[in-house]
């Protein structure tokens, strides 16, 4: 381990340290993985993770947190969240993720201090905060802390440490919820989720890793690492994948040529400024 990140990994050990108990936000993903691993090596079973399951969780995500947490060891509980109820989230505003993380961390919140843990952590990381995320003024609003961020622990350092740390899931692509496949102002709703989650799971039971399924109306559009799509128009039958997803209840079917690139929706963002 290189003295800078072995540096970083001392601080967030430290910050533990200084805690007696925490809860986690615990989502599956590596940094929230990485947050849980060192909480709970620091404190034991005062270290506690929680993952929000809602319409917006793949099930395979699901899945995968749960048997991520197994591994680790570290105690594990699930909570239902209701932002689908909200039509603030459900209307698909700029600042959607706001609410989200809003509904999560009004649950938690209260958790945490019914059962005595005194701090809630989340798994923001210092590249985060570069980038459009409302949902982190939410979650500082109520009081959460970010220790990844903190330090400043990027997203390839997440992923270097968790090498270390021999977590087998360090090169996990990154999953954010399905309401982000949608653009700005199309309304979200429990179908719509359903239809792209059953499309990305189709996909990677086809043997892809990193790629997303956005939704316009009626429209799929699949994107793939750029070096991705020849191989995928070449190997696949075509008419097969779009009977597929017509199946799930898309009319067209595309392929974006551009290829997968993360935050590609927020790009209307920065355009009609």
């Amino acid at each position: 381990m290189d003295v800078v990140l072995a540096d970083k990994y001392q601080q967030l050990q430290n910050l533990f340290k200084q805690m007696e108990k925490a809860l986690i936000a615990y989502s599956g993903g590596v940094d929230s993985a990485l947050v849980a691993k060192i909480a709970y090596d620091v404190l034991g079973c005062g270290a506690l993770a929680i993952t929000a399951v809602s319409p917006s969780l793949l099930p395979e995500e699901l899945e995968e947190a749960i048997a991520q947490a197994d591994y680790m060891g570290i105690p594990h509980q699930l909570v239902e969240t209701e932002e689908m109820s909200n039509p603030n989230y459900t209307s698909n505003p700029v600042d959607r993720c706001y609410f989200c993380k809003s509904e999560l961390h009004d649950t938690l919140k209260p958790m945490a201090i019914n059962r005595g843990y005194h701090y809630v952590i989340d798994g923001v990381n210092a590249d985060d905060l570069g980038d459009y995320r409302p949902g982190i003024k939410a979650a500082k609003e109520r009081g959460a802390l970010s220790p990844l961020a903190q330090v400043g622990m990027t997203k390839l350092e997440v992923r270097q440490l968790s090498r270390e740390l021999n977590l087998p899931w360090w090169d996990k692509p990154a999953q954010p919820c399905l309401s982000s496949r949608f653009p700005y102002g199309e309304e979200i709703t429990l179908e719509k989720l359903q239809r792209v989650g059953r499309g990305e799971m189709y996909l990677r039971r086809l043997g892809y890793r990193n790629l997303r399924v956005r939704s316009e109306n009626n429209t799929a559009r699949i994107e793939l690492p750029p070096e991705q799509i020849t191989g995928f128009i070449v190997n696949n039958e075509l008419p097969n994948i779009v009977k597929a997803f017509q199946e799930l209840g898309f009319i067209y079917v595309t392929l974006d040529l551009e290829g997968y690139r993360s935050g590609k929706l927020n790009e209307v963002l920065t355009t009609n400024r």
